[in-house]
């Protein structure tokens, strides 16, 4: 008898996926968060993804209308947290994306040769100096296509 180990799909998970699954009824970014925490996908973090969700949880400005509170809000990125693998970026490809904030998420796709990027923010990361065809750039529900399909 054979058994088919199948690899566990790696993925970067850009903030705004994060916020949307939050404060948005956007069942994609919610989906998406449903499949890191149960262990069905495989985020990836690095240093600089790190801090950005830490900047994006400190603004509490914007979490007024999340259903969530503060601590259901820090335990929630703590599970995600905890079912992540973290990568180091040993390379930077700069300059390549338009928004210098966004190149980070790229080279921890790249250096975790991760499948994809899962953000709302497809055309930007579309115009890119520099292709990486291994890495797609998917919204949530255009991964979830995606991923069924596999």
């Amino acid at each position: 008898m054979r058994y088919q180990i199948k690899a566990m799909v790696r993925v970067v998970i850009d903030t705004n996926v994060f916020v949307s699954a939050l404060l948005s009824a956007d069942g994609g970014a919610r989906a998406v968060l449903r499949l890191a925490l149960k262990r069905d996908i495989q985020p990836v973090f690095g240093n600089a993804l790190f801090a950005e969700y830490e900047g994006l949880l400190a603004r509490s400005q914007m979490w007024a209308q999340c259903p969530l509170n503060e601590g259901e809000r820090a335990s929630l990125f703590e599970a995600l947290l905890s079912v992540s693998d973290w990568v180091r970026i040993h390379f930077l490809w700069r300059p390549n994306l338009p928004d210098e904030a966004d190149n980070h998420v790229l080279e921890l796709a790249v250096a975790a040769g991760a499948v994809g990027i899962i953000t709302a923010n497809v055309r930007d990361f579309g115009r890119a100096e520099l292709l990486f065809p291994s890495v797609r750039i998917l919204s949530p529900g255009d991964f979830l296509k995606w991923r069924q399909k596999r």
